[in-house]
Formats: C-alpha cells, structure tokens, sequence
C-alpha cells in the first residue's frame, strides 16, 4: 500500500516543527538546572553602612562618607548622591599630588561583587555643598542611586572631624 501525497507532506512537516520545539525544551530545561543550582549568581546586593558626615563650620562645605558592601554576584555602580536637607551632594576624590590635595569631581563609583568601598577623606567621599546647621551626633538624610540596586536611602550621622569609622 502506498503512503499518499498529503500524508508525506504531513509527516514532513510534524518532524520539521519538532527539531526546533526539542531544542527549546532541552534549552530551557538546562536554564532552569542551572538558575536553580544556583551557578546562575545572584544579581548585585548593595548595603549602606557607617554614614557619617563631618559637622560643618559655618555654611562651609563638608564631606560625608560610607561604606558600601556588595553581597551580590554582579558588579554594580553608585551613580549619585542627594542630601535633600543641603544645597547639593557629589562624589568626590581627593587627589594629592606633589604634596597638595585636590578634589576631582567623579561621575560614579564602581562597587565589585562581593566587594566593599569604604569612602574616606584621603579617598572618595560626598562633597556636601551648603549643608545645614549640625551638631555632632544630628543625622544628615542621604540618597543613593545604583544602576543594579536602585535607590538606597540612609542617614549620616554628624561626627567631628577626625573622628574614626565605627566597625
């Protein structure tokens, strides 16, 4: 008995659509292994920690510094700064050459996975422009914008200058 035409042509096309559809599902099957073995990674995890400010003299500008910890896989970027209570925030590095330390405005900071920055006044800090009235312990409301991590919210404590990190 002969195959017809029709059912040649059918049989052509069902085994033509299942290479493709195979494909698929043992793709998305070795995705999903992977993704839930966990060797996918994990996306970047940005935390905020120690913010302190140096209690300004006057309406002089002043610094403030954090420490920012990456528990994520990825790599993520601290973009800017906001002090809402204050004229302007950036981020700033101090720069000493031949003695003399300058500040270099900076358009953002890279934060490593599984990485920490740790600002300071010999590195990268916020330059904060026009900040408010502070005493030593008052706390300085901080924005911080993250291409991976979006925004991150934190307060500043106000600390004499010289003072050292908390741990």
């Amino acid at each position: 008995m002969k195959d017809s035409p029709i059912r040649d042509s059918l049989v052509r096309t069902a085994k033509a659509a299942l290479v493709p559809a195979v494909a698929c599902a043992v793709t998305l099957g070795g995705l999903g292994a992977w993704t839930a073995s966990g060797a996918a990674g994990r996306p970047a995890e940005v935390s905020v920690e120690d913010a302190r400010v140096l209690v300004p003299f006057g309406t002089d500008d002043t610094a403030a510094f954090v420490r920012i910890r990456n528990d994520g896989d990825g790599d993520d970027e601290l973009l800017s700064v906001e002090a809402p209570t204050a004229g302007g925030a950036m981020l700033s590095r101090t720069v000493v050459k031949e003695g003399a330390g300058t500040m270099r405005m900076l358009r953002s900071v890279e934060v490593p996975a599984h990485g920490t920055v740790e600002m300071s006044p010999h590195g990268t800090d916020i330059m904060i422009s026009a900040p408010p009235r502070m005493r030593a312990g008052e706390r300085l409301p901080l924005v911080l914008r993250f291409r991976e991590s979006g925004t991150v919210r934190t307060e500043a404590v106000a600390v004499p200058a010289g003072s050292a990190p908390r741990r």
